[in-house]
């Protein structure tokens, strides 16, 4: 058991890179959903098949061929096809809830702790863009805050460099200065 969790924790980061947005949803392919669950992609869309009641469109959705195509050219590794590697079959895609349910169809052991890998990379995806998202709104209060306030800093900078200026000048000494002698 301690050899396949090892082997589940080196396939996390991998899982987590395979997630694109599709539709406005974040999705993995059946083909790298079926590679972290231990199984062959035919044995994955079986399930899919034979259990369709549990996986409502907002689990589990065929892509297009034209987006499949976008997937397949936005990956470095299927820049160049394989010979037969064009694409004849719609994909299936798997939301996060529907990775989930692909676990429990599947019954596997690998399937089943991978799912928890599978889950924690859409978890850390969603928490990347909610921090961009607090970031960006921070941006736009702190923008509002100084734009208006763009006439006031200059004359403040006039101000600062009249004072600085002033002093540039110099003073005329007071009092007794050894070496010089009085004019009467």
């Amino acid at each position: 058991m301690a050899g396949k969790t090892a082997l589940a924790r080196a396939a996390a980061p991998e899982v987590e890179a395979q997630i694109v947005e599709v539709r406005g949803q974040k999705i993995l392919l059946d083909r790298d959903l079926a590679n972290a669950y231990g199984v062959a992609t035919r044995v994955l869309n079986q399930a899919l098949k034979r259990n369709r009641n549990r996986f409502p469109d907002d689990f589990a959705f065929q892509l297009t061929l034209e987006e499949a195509a976008t997937i397949a050219r936005s990956r470095s590794q299927s820049v160049t096809m394989k010979r037969g590697g064009n694409l004849k079959y719609r994909p299936w895609v798997f939301t996060e809830h529907g990775a989930i349910m692909a676990a429990t169809v599947l019954n596997s052991a690998q399937a089943v702790e991978m799912s928890v890998f599978v889950v924690r990379a859409f978890i850390r995806l969603r928490e990347f863009a909610r921090g961009h998202k607090e970031i960006a709104t921070r941006l736009d209060a702190l923008e509002k805050k100084v734009a208006g306030h763009d006439e006031d800093l200059l004359q403040m900078f006039a101000a600062l460099r009249a004072l600085i200026g002033a002093e540039t000048k110099p003073r005329k000494r007071i009092g007794f200065q050894a070496g010089r002698e009085k004019s009467s």
